[in-house]
C-alpha cells in the first residue's frame, strides 16, 4: 500500500468520520466528568430473604444477585461484581453501563440488602466511559483508541509531505511533548 498524500487522506477521512460518534461521547463524557458532572441514578432498595445461610463468597453472592434481579424481570450490570469485607459482613459491589448493585447484609436476620441503582442517560454514556460496558463495547473502545492513533498519525504525516506546514507541524509537537511532560511532572 503506498502512502502517498490521497492514499492518506482517505485513510483519515473514512477513519475520522466512522469513529465520530465514539470521539464525541468519550470528549464530552471526559470533560463533564471533570467538572464532576456524572449524570444521576434512580435508586431502589429490596430485601432479599435467604433460604440458606447468608453467602461470603463472590460466586454465592454473585449468585443470590442473580436470581434476585432475575425475579424483578433485570439483567446483571455489564462490569466485574466484587466483594469487600466490611464490619456488617461481606459487601457484593457491581457495576455496569445501565446499572450498579449491591448487596450487603440487612437489618433482619437471614435478610440481605439488595440496592438497584439505574443510570440515566448521561450517567449511561459515563459508564461507558469507565469501562463498565460490556464486551462488545470494550472491543470498540479499544478499536476506537487505535482509530484515533491512526487519525493522528495520518494527519502528521500529510502535513510533513507538504513543505510549507513541515515547521509548523514539527514546532506544534515539540511544544506539545514538552507541555505534556511538564503537566505529568507538575501533576
Amino acid at each position: 500500500m503506498s502512502f502517498d498524500r490521497t492514499t492518506l487522506l482517505k485513510l483519515h477521512l473514512v477513519i475520522a468520520a466512522f469513529v465520530l460518534p465514539v470521539t464525541l461521547m468519550f470528549a464530552v463524557t471526559g470533560a463533564l466528568y471533570t467538572w464532576g458532572v456524572k449524570g444521576d441514578y434512580a435508586t431502589s432498595k429490596h430485601p432479599v430473604k435467604l433460604e440458606a445461610p447468608t453467602p461470603t463468597d463472590k460466586d454465592g453472592m454473585v449468585a443470590l444477585v442473580t436470581a434476585a434481579l432475575a425475579a424483578r424481570d433485570l439483567a446483571p450490570p455489564t462490569g466485574t461484581p466484587s466483594v469487600k469485607d466490611t464490619p456488617k459482613g461481606p459487601l457484593l459491589e457491581w457495576t455496569g453501563s445501565q446499572r450498579d448493585i449491591t448487596l450487603e447484609a440487612g437489618e433482619q436476620p437471614g435478610e440481605m440488602l439488595l440496592t438497584v441503582k439505574e443510570t440515566d442517560a448521561l450517567r449511561h454514556f459515563v459508564q461507558l466511559h469507565k469501562a463498565t460496558g460490556g464486551a462488545a463495547f470494550k472491543v470498540y473502545a479499544g478499536l476506537f483508541a487505535v482509530a484515533l492513533g491512526l487519525i493522528l498519525l495520518t494527519g502528521v504525516l500529510m502535513a510533513l509531505q507538504m513543505p510549507k506546514y513541515r515547521q509548523l507541524v514539527l514546532v506544534s509537537a515539540g511544544t506539545g511533548i514538552a507541555v505534556f511532560v511538564l503537566l505529568v511532572l507538575v501533576a
